[in-house]
């Protein structure tokens, strides 16, 4: 049997660009705890406790922050497991999820 040669053409890319990135936002309300809040940015957004803190009082001073910037799967997970979870315990915490600007 004769061997047969193929010929492979590779392919360039060159439309490539990074995935759009979208803002998760928390805002404030007047029911769910400062602690619940620091507990999420902690566990769930993965602060450390200093700088959840900071977040913390940042919404509570200015009634929203972003707390993270993520591909939109993350950005829809991490929010709705917030949310989830503040639903679980009681709190009206709500987040939301924005394209970032440009």
């Amino acid at each position: 049997m004769a061997k047969s040669q193929s010929q492979l053409r590779e392919r360039q890319r060159t439309n490539l660009k990074e995935p759009r990135k979208y803002k998760v936002i928390i805002y404030n309300d007047d029911f769910t705890s400062m602690d619940f809040v620091v507990m999420v940015l902690v566990q769930v957004f993965l602060y450390d406790e200093a700088e959840a803190n900071r977040l913390m009082l940042q919404v509570h001073h200015s009634d929203k922050a972003v707390v993270g910037i993520y591909t939109y799967d993350i950005a829809v997970s991490k929010a709705r497991k917030a949310t989830n979870w503040a639903r679980e315990k009681g709190f009206p915490l709500r987040l939301s999820v924005e394209p970032e600007d440009e």
